[in-house]
């Protein structure tokens, strides 16, 4: 378990960046704004000695991860006595089309967190992490939705890790080519990738007078989704 007093996670072999040192960072800032910028996670871990990696949504409080799924997922299933997990996030941020096949490459940025993924089992916790599953995203949500029934708890499980080692990998260079292949007469550029909110499309059942609440003015069309996500977790989270 991390020191709750430290900026940084604790390196060593398995979180270590191997290649390219100067792209790794360990401190809590750096780690958790990439987590608190995605929504999407992949969670690996091993069931019988055969490897799987599962997409989710996922939230942070702290130096703890949340994940949510189907109390039926041979996922969840295996994770009661608590297993060793990678939850690993991914900002694609360019293409890179260099003068040599070596030096095509793309500009990201990511975490890989390592822990102990274990069911929540505490009916508080567990009622608190099902309302932060939504709140976390739009902060204050819950409260005006439909209760959720016992039925809807019970078929829903949820997944806690402490994040006990973490690194974050950043490749921000665009075209970096071989000091010689820039006198070829070959066609370089960085082609910017950006995941935006699109135009809101309402439900087409809403009932008359049900407008758009203001508490989702952070999802707007044209705003980068990891801005929006950034403020709804700042919100969620103050």
């Amino acid at each position: 378990m991390p020191d709750q007093c430290s900026d940084h996670y604790p390196v060593d072999a398995t979180n270590k960046v191997k290649r390219r040192h100067d792209r790794g960072f360990y401190d809590n800032g750096t780690v958790h704004t990439l987590l608190d910028s995605a929504a999407l996670a992949h969670v690996a871990y091993v069931i019988d000695e055969r490897p799987f990696c599962t997409p989710t949504l996922f939230w942070r409080e702290g130096t703890r991860l949340y994940w949510h799924g189907s109390s039926a997922s041979r996922m969840l299933r295996n994770l009661s006595q608590g297993e060793p997990a990678c939850l690993t996030v991914t900002h694609f941020d360019s293409i890179v089309l260099a003068r040599s096949g070596f030096n095509h490459s793309a500009d990201y940025r990511s975490v890989m967190a390592f822990g102990t993924a274990l069911l929540v089992t505490d009916a508080m916790e567990k009622e608190r992490a099902l309302t932060m599953m939504v709140d976390r995203f739009f902060p204050d949500r819950t409260a005006v939705l439909r209760p959720r029934t016992g039925q809807e708890t019970k078929a829903t499980a949820v997944i806690v890790m402490e994040i006990e080692k973490a690194s974050a990998k950043i490749r921000a260079k665009g075209v970096a080519d071989d000091d010689e292949d820039y006198e070829l007469p070959v066609y370089a550029e960085r082609l910017p990738i950006r995941t935006m909110i699109g135009t809101p499309e309402p439900c087409p059942r809403i009932i008359p007078g049900v407008k758009r609440p203001t508490t989702l003015e952070s999802y707007r069309e044209g705003r980068l989704l990891a801005e929006a996500l950034l403020e709804a977790h700042r919100l969620a989270y103050p």
